[in-house]
């Protein structure tokens, strides 16, 4: 055992968290575009087995060797799969490595109604070993709320625009966080948004689309290390990009202490 952990802290200590191998390209340009492979390591496709063939439904994050943030809304009663190190969708890929769930936790309190508590917790039956291209991402520190106008990005394989195919390359788009204040405004999400949840966009350009649900909200802290910050819940039923109808996430800063206990629990 006390090797096993002296080997965990070495793994830690080489790897870290939030600072890939391979760095994104963050560019203020607006717009997704294919991500440099590779360069969000923790960026997941969680896949279910339809007649035997595996196909991606939705995003999520790894924050630990074992352990994927996704959302509630993502989770049914299907067989599932989680694929790592994947950058093409189509492509079989040498660093991939795919590995089913020990157990799926579904936020007790989630209200598909409403989409309160849009958060679910992915257990893999086993540890993965962290290499250049899986990683880790951080996670922020709890209550922590971004500033107005802050420079985070979206990532995922959802579709490339409404009505449009699932991108087969991961794709990543910067969205400005818009503030609890002004993505409450009547004119905007009103009533529907709380102070557990984060906007991003809603300049009508650029959003998170279907398919990229349960991925991330990837933020920059001031060590330069990445965080996600929120998890893709929903969006404009209209369009993937509608002016003032930012992509709303699970705020996860609020969640730090569910996570926690459900990590220490199974």
């Amino acid at each position: 055992m006390m090797k096993f952990v002296v080997l965990a802290l070495f793994v830690a200590a080489a790897y870290g968290c939030g600072v890939p191998t391979f760095p994104p390209v963050v560019t203020k340009v607006v717009g997704g575009h294919d991500v440099v492979p590779n360069s969000w390591p923790w960026q997941i496709s969680l896949q279910y087995n339809r007649n035997g063939e595996w196909r991606h439904t939705c995003g999520g994050t790894l924050i630990s060797d074992q352990w994927v943030l996704t959302a509630a809304h993502c989770i049914s009663d299907r067989e599932y799969r989680v694929a790592m190190g994947k950058h093409n969708l189509i492509e079989t890929e040498q660093a991939a490595v795919f590995m089913a769930p020990a157990n799926i936790i579904v936020h007790e309190k989630w209200n598909p109604l409403f989409i309160r508590n849009d958060i679910a917790l992915i257990k893999l039956e086993s540890p993965v070993t962290f290499t250049d291209t899986i990683m880790a991402a951080c996670l922020p520190p709890a209550g922590f709320i971004l500033p107005h106008n802050n420079s985070c990005f979206v990532t995922g394989w959802g579709r490339l625009y409404t009505g449009g195919p699932i991108a087969d390359i991961l794709q990543q788009a910067l969205l400005p966080v818009v503030d609890h204040a002004t993505c409450s405004k009547s004119d905007w999400w009103g009533f529907q948004v709380k102070d557990t949840m984060v906007c991003a966009g809603g300049d009508g350009v650029v959003s998170g689309c279907n398919g990229d649900s349960g991925g991330p909200l990837n933020c920059q802290n001031a060590t330069g290390a990445w965080e996600v910050h929120g998890i893709v819940s929903f969006g404009s039923g209209l369009s993937c990009n509608f002016p003032k109808k930012p992509t709303v996430f699970t705020q996860v800063s609020s969640y730090s202490d569910w996570i926690s206990s459900k990590m220490v629990a199974y």
